[in-house]
């Protein structure tokens, strides 16, 4: 089968044997999307090598429980060890021995097909396409700020950053009831947020913006880059939160006294439950397909990764042939 892999220090496609594993279920993958992690571990980001890929939807095609086979799929990232005392609580996301599909590991799914355990499977209703499917492994990262239980939708919460989690998390919150403003670079992406209903801002305005310093009650930091973590904590208020977001391969420039002695909240945020996701479609109060940049044939994977890194890029499907 073919299969996009980072071999550092080159991202290839490859042909490659298909995933072996009895016990699991073989999906044949439809689409994949390119997520600014996967982009991250080109670059470094958690030193990992082997097939990249996280977000997709397929259909089962081998699987020990014959009733997941010929079933529409997405599938949990994370496959803990099932022995663990994380395991045990039902928190495979922090199974110190887990593997990540794509990121630690475990093979991804920018492949033909992709392997995984059946507890990781969700199935896709009817109503929701290939393309919408894609987005509900990072969608369900943007429902999991309020997992947190720290938000409430009378607090004053900014989004920083206006890329592809940014956008989500900005919807993910509306349709919760809450009023976020989305802070970002880029007119064209704030007008697709502002088109969705969401209140925006240019990033210059807030940065210049004296009047906002100190005076914002929840920070959800998504730019990707550092400079987003430094503003967050210009930007919220004394015992205010920030939910960091971004994962990136630099170090941050974090300093103490402005988390001590203002008394911040600060919050990491990584993968959420694919139920929120799947609700949030079923009951019709997400729209996603605006976010779609580019579809590539497989086949243009290379050409596919190149235009997901352009700064106006939003989401850039993989789409199997």
């Amino acid at each position: 089968m073919r299969a996009l892999q980072f071999l550092p220090p080159a991202l290839t496609l490859v042909d490659v044997s298909p995933p072996d594993i009895p016990h699991e279920a073989l999906i044949r993958v439809h689409r994949a999307g390119i997520c600014a992690t996967d982009i991250a571990i080109t670059h470094g980001y958690a030193g990992y090598s082997g097939t990249l890929g996280h977000e997709f939807v397929g259909t089962v095609e081998r699987c020990p429980d014959a009733n997941w086979i010929g079933k529409r799929v997405v599938g949990e990232i994370n496959i803990g060890c099932g022995a663990c005392r994380r395991c045990d609580q039902g928190d495979p996301r922090h199974c110190p021995f887990r593997q990540v599909l794509g990121i630690r590991e475990r093979n991804g799914a920018m492949a033909e097909f992709v392997s995984l355990p059946i507890r990781n499977l969700h199935l896709v209703p009817d109503g929701i396409t290939d393309r919408q499917a894609v987005f509900l492994e990072p969608l369900a990262a943007a429902c999991h700020v309020l997992d947190h239980h720290l938000l409430s939708p009378e607090m004053r919460i900014f989004i920083l950053g206006d890329g592809k989690l940014a956008q989500l998390i900005g919807r993910a919150l509306q349709a919760q009831g809450f009023q976020p403003t989305l802070v970002g670079r880029h007119p064209a992406k704030l007008a697709l947020a502002k088109a969705a209903g969401i209140r925006t801002s240019l990033l210059t305005e807030v940065e210049t913006d004296l009047a906002l310093r100190r005076s914002v009650d929840a920070v959800i930091e998504a730019t990707g880059r550092n400079a987003g973590i430094s503003l967050a904590l210009d930007l919220v208020s004394p015992c205010g939160i920030v939910i960091l977001k971004s994962t990136f391969h630099e170090a941050w420039n974090l300093v103490p006294q402005k988390i001590v002695v203002p008394e911040v909240t600060l919050v990491g945020s990584r993968c959420g439950k694919m139920e929120a996701a799947l609700d949030l479609f079923s009951t019709g109060r997400i729209e996603v397909d605006s976010l779609v940049s580019a579809e590539f044939s497989f086949t243009d994977a290379l050409l596919a990764f190149a235009a997901a890194q352009d700064s106006q890029a939003l989401k850039v499907q993989l789409v199997m042939n």
